[in-house]
């Protein structure tokens, strides 16, 4: 007897998105999280394209960018010596709305159908809250410690502390979503392999409601100060709330260095500071394999450069959210669960690898750093000039990894129908669409104005697109009924979109990835069927 289908330990912003889907797909699922509410602490402050293509895919999209920065602030990055000075680099990005407006006109599916949207984690948690707890199959329990599990042959059994009372609760998946230093990573006996503790910083929050206007140089999103603290502002959502980092001694000195970086007398208030470490980490293994499975920072551990971090984890979510669903609503074959650590774990490494480049590239212009950086002098004027050229090419590898965000695929999954050939090469920072079995469906806007994306219903399973002249394909829906799995055939008349695509046919299923891509079915559709439901 089980007492829910899904336990989920951890309601960050990656274990809230996985309660969310899978209560959207009617599964029962107990969110438990040690804290006795979602704290106001400065962590992740941005949802990339991929992300919210995501939470558009759920019916948050809006709901998120009501609450995030407004849409019509730029996106810019400056790098400076003082924010009063003009600027040795100014890198301007659109804002939300300028973005929209960019997408609206693209007709060659190399833009995501949603930009990014910068969203603090402290705002974006009790959202996901508020949403996860309307859905009738999700519980959600905050003061509820993970204190370890038993996987039985056919569940898993853990023991949970709420204030001076320990229960147990078996489920029959258990998802760990619980950090860094997952407790469940650690049962398991996993390693973290890689770079740690690279750089330790000071990370601290604080509002001060005139700055944002104030900045005589330009309203932008990061703040890189060239000096030998590595400090960098971050605007956070409200537009009141920024973030500092810095290498300091002491969390006193946070006050000081942040009315430095200011440098205007404007009243603030520290909120709260503490050390962070950067580090470059991935698991050896993503959970058990049969019943736990690890998701999010607990099984990588990035640099924030490129914004992967939380990122990556909600793909990671989405990933284990419907084939946990299909596993669970029994149509879903042994090789769907095996197939998470095959195709995600890839990903992390090659986010990791991501990361890696851009956090290089920022020490790289760093380290052009000189002391006469700020004199009134040829060698001080040749000084800001040698920091600003390599940052112009340095910098971006952190604000423009659309390559990394929309470009990844599953390779080796024995979900996927592999072509011939090796496929697209991966790119951290170009994105060339494509439905080279294993990638993300590219955005395409049809003729009548709606995006492929959103043809596609959310708990249709498996859909085949269908261009004109592609003959019968009845097989295959047979195939797909023969084990119980959710599949529709969509229609697409539109030209413009089949000279994108390149194939009369493209199956895809819940997540939107490729399957398989051809102009007719292939001569066999029951094994087609059986390999992307994975049996």
């Amino acid at each position: 007897m089980v007492d829910t289908e899904v336990l989920i330990v951890g309601a960050g912003p990656v274990g809230l998105t996985l309660a969310v889907d899978l209560g959207l797909r009617g599964v029962r699922c107990t969110l438990v999280e040690q804290k006795e509410a979602p704290q106001f602490l400065p962590k992740m402050e941005r949802c990339n394209a991929r992300t919210m293509e995501i939470f558009r895919r759920m019916g948050l999209a809006d709901r998120i960018r009501a609450a995030g920065l407004p849409a019509h602030c730029p996106m810019d990055v400056f790098i400076v010596t003082s924010i009063l000075e003009p600027p040795l680099l100014h890198l301007p990005y659109p804002s939300v709305a300028e973005a929209r407006k960019t997408i609206a006109a693209s007709t060659d599916a190399s833009l995501p159908l949603e930009p990014y949207q910068l969203i603090s984690q402290y705002t974006l948690e009790p959202l996901l809250k508020s949403f996860a707890e309307t859905l009738p199959s999700v519980t959600v329990r905050y003061g509820t410690e993970f204190l370890d599990f038993v996987e039985n042959p056919g569940s898993v059994t853990a023991r949970l502390r709420s204030g001076s009372r320990t229960a147990e609760l078996t489920a029959l998946f258990l998802a760990g979503c619980d950090g860094g230093s997952s407790p469940i990573r650690k049962q398991l006996g996993i390693a973290l392999r890689g770079e740690a503790n690279i750089l330790e910083l000071r990370q601290a929050l604080y509002r001060c409601d005139g700055l944002y206007e104030r900045i005589p140089i330009g309203k932008g999103r990061h703040y890189h100060v060239a000096d030998a603290q590595h400090t960098f502002l971050i605007l956070q959502d409200s537009t009141r709330h920024f973030t500092l980092h810095a290498v300091v001694e002491q969390d006193s000195d946070m006050v000081a260095q942040f009315a430095k970086t200011i440098a205007m007398p404007l009243p603030f208030e520290m909120i709260n500071c503490g050390v962070w470490r950067q580090n470059l980490l991935i698991a050896d293994r993503y959970g058990s394999g049969s019943r736990v499975f690890l998701a999010g920072d607990a099984v990588h551990l990035v640099i924030p450069t490129g914004g992967l971090g939380m990122n990556t984890g909600c793909g990671d979510a989405i990933d284990l959210s419907w084939k946990l669903a299909a596993t669970i609503a029994g149509w879903g074959g042994p090789n769907l669960l095996r197939s998470y650590e095959i195709e995600r774990r890839q990903v992390g490494e090659r986010n990791v690898a991501a990361a890696r480049f851009a956090a290089a590239g920022r020490r790289k212009w760093r380290s052009m750093w000189r002391p006469n950086i700020c004199d009134d002098t040829p060698e001080g004027a040749e000084a800001r000039a040698n920091l600003a050229r390599i940052a112009n090419v340095e910098q971006r590898k952190s604000n423009e990894m659309v390559g990394a965000e929309l470009g990844y695929r599953y390779i080796g999954s024995p979900l996927i129908a592999a072509e011939a050939g090796e496929g697209p090469d991966h790119n951290f920072i170009d994105y060339v669409p494509s439905t080279y079995p294993g990638v993300r469906l590219p955005h395409v806007w049809l003729e009548d104005g709606t995006a492929v994306q959103d043809r596609i219903g959310y708990g249709h399973g498996y859909a085949l697109l269908r261009f004109a002249g592609s003959g019968d394909v009845r097989a295959l829906g047979r195939a797909f009924a023969a084990y119980g799995a959710p599949y529709a055939v969509l229609d697409l008349p539109d030209q413009r979109a089949r000279d994108v695509y390149g194939c009369d046919l493209i199956l895809v299923r819940p997540d939107l990835h490729v399957v398989w891509r051809g102009n007719a079915l292939p001569e066999d559709p029951a094994r087609l069927a059986a390999l992307a439901t994975g049996h």
